[in-house]
């Protein structure tokens, strides 16, 4: 059933071709929960194979990823935090989450905007926040582009150099499902890595300045 289902999401973006990958990516930045993991790699995949440019693979995902935050952005911006909190929920966005997403905002700013692309769960969310806290649209943008642009060429490069030197792997489903736990477990480490160094490098630069507010 695993192989299945990932044969299904390759050949879904090998019919779609570019169109698709924007589309999906731009889905995965806003409300609809489509992972850019079973989007990207595929979509690489067939770049090694020869049916896609691996760059037009990267600039697709990375436009869509913009496209898809620029649209959550502006529909929060327009509704305001009342209504995106009492009706969030029904399309999959609790209120719990929205708090988490807007208070990562406001800690960190347009640099939270960026490294939010690049961490789960709130790198979906982060552009209703921006939207609520008026963020000016134009570093919203560039920071977004660059974070997104960031984890589309990972995840691209990931599924080139993983999956894309085995042609074989859509015809044998063993293959296919060893590969795909082997390598994923370093990957998901490094997205854990570097959200736990992200972490801690906000903290130490929050603490002097409680220290100096407390002094004062």
């Amino acid at each position: 059933m695993f192989h299945d289902l990932i044969r299904w999401w390759f050949e879904i973006v090998h019919d779609w071709r570019y169109l698709g990958v924007f589309l999906l990516m731009a889905a995965e930045s806003s409300i609809i929960p489509v992972p850019s993991e079973v989007v990207m790699p595929p979509a690489a995949y067939w770049a090694a194979q020869g049916k896609m440019s691996f760059w037009g693979v990267v600039l697709a995902g990375t436009f869509g990823s913009w496209f898809g935050s620029a649209v959550s952005y502006w529909v929060s911006l327009w509704i305001g935090r009342p209504l995106v909190m009492r009706y969030g929920k029904y399309l999959l966005m609790p209120p719990k989450k929205i708090e988490l997403a807007e208070g990562w905002a406001q800690r960190n700013g347009l640099k939270g905007v960026f490294f939010a692309r690049l961490l789960p769960v709130v790198r979906h969310l982060i552009s209703i926040p921006a939207g609520i806290l008026r963020m000016k649209f134009v570093p919203f943008s560039i920071v977004t582009t660059l974070g997104a642009g960031i984890w589309c060429y990972i995840l691209a490069w990931w599924g080139k150099e993983v999956l894309g030197d085995r042609p074989d792997l859509l015809d044998h489903p063993d293959a296919m499902v060893s590969v795909m736990r082997e390598k994923m477990i370093w990957f998901i480490g490094a997205i854990v890595v570097l959200a736990i160094l992200f972490m801690v490098a906000t903290r130490k630069r929050k603490e002097p300045g409680q220290a100096t507010d407390s002094a004062s």
